[in-house]
């Protein structure tokens, strides 16, 4: 008798491991069909969403990026992911985690509902794999990482902005700021700091090393791989991947488009080439569905998370996870 899962493992599933045979167009939408569970014992990496939109300078629907990425992640759960040619669940333990719970009626207490959501996270060992909502979740995710595995860390933060923008306020909400502030209050060493993808000026970068996007385009992908890993080294370094890094051709669901972006393929290209990096938290941001076309912004979110957790599928391997 078979004991394979047809339909609905993310909560028939009783092992953190393996996969379930799933019709692509139905069943529960958990992050490539992964266990829907809280229950964080021996899990490698928890997947979440904080469906948070209060902080955007331009459109809203950020909110809905959590439940897109999820669904747009049904295809991946099929096949064992190019190019990879195996399937990472059988040797990474990943659930969905779920979402972050905020009461969004009362915005000055959404920081510190955060960060105790990733705090009760790596508490348990899992690293954390985190669906935005705007780019501003970012900031409570580095209070919490940097408590965890100790200040500064080194950022690779793929945008089309460098979200350094001054703001002094300590209960402001923007997605435009967080860097700034993570500057200002030590989580992040801007010398082993990189930006790739940047397409909009600032008076004061804050130090952080760039690799903007016509950087890449001249230089190659490539060459954006070895200066990206030069500059973060061995150190514990945050990823976090702002949708709108890539061309609004690419990605134009997102809240703040700018062109002359990063392709998807570029993209991917560099991610998937990471994997000698101290990866210690990942969050993919600002996919914003209702301006979606055909699930294309959506999509290439799923495929960077997935890429993510096959680097980590195999550092896990290699013993340094």
């Amino acid at each position: 008798m078979s004991h394979t899962i047809h339909g609905d493992g993310a909560i028939r599933r009783t092992s953190l491991y393996g996969s379930s045979i799933e019709n692509t167009y139905a069943g529960v939408l958990s992050f490539m069909r992964r266990n829907y569970t809280r229950d964080l014992s021996g899990v490698d990496v928890a997947i979440s969403g904080i469906p948070l939109d209060l902080a955007v300078t331009f459109r809203p629907g950020a909110r809905l990026g959590p439940a897109a990425v999820r669904a747009a992640s049904v295809q991946l759960a099929e096949l064992k992911p190019f190019p990879w040619g195996f399937d990472p669940f059988d040797d990474l333990a990943v659930i969905d985690y779920g979402d972050c719970w905020f009461d969004a009626h009362n915005p000055l207490t959404i920081k510190d509902s955060i960060i105790e959501h990733a705090r009760t996270i790596l508490a348990s060992g899992a690293k954390m794999l985190t669906f935005g909502g705007d780019h501003y979740v970012t900031y409570p995710l580095l209070i919490a990482h940097a408590e965890k595995f100790g200040k500064p860390l080194s950022i690779i933060h793929f945008d089309a902005h460098c979200d350094t923008w001054p703001d002094d306020s300590p209960d402001s909400l923007n997605h435009g700021t967080m860097f700034y502030k993570a500057v200002k209050d030590g989580l992040i060493d801007p010398q082993t700091s990189v930006q790739v993808g940047l397409r909009t000026w600032n008076d004061d970068f804050m130090g952080i090393q760039r690799l903007d996007a016509p950087w890449v385009h001249d230089h190659g992908t490539d060459a954006a791989i070895a200066r990206i890993k030069e500059i973060v080294g061995d150190n514990p370094t945050y990823l976090t991947f702002d949708i709108d890094c890539l061309d609004p051709a690419f990605a134009p669901g997102t809240g703040t488009p700018v062109p002359g972006g990063l392709t998807t393929a570029q993209a991917l290209k560099i991610v998937r080439n990471l994997g000698d990096v101290n990866l210690v938290g990942m969050d993919v941001v600002e996919v914003s569905p209702p301006f979606d076309q055909s699930e294309i912004t959506a999509l290439a979110a799923a495929h960077i998370a997935c890429d993510l957790l096959c680097l980590l599928r195999n550092r896990k391997l290699a013993g340094t996870l």
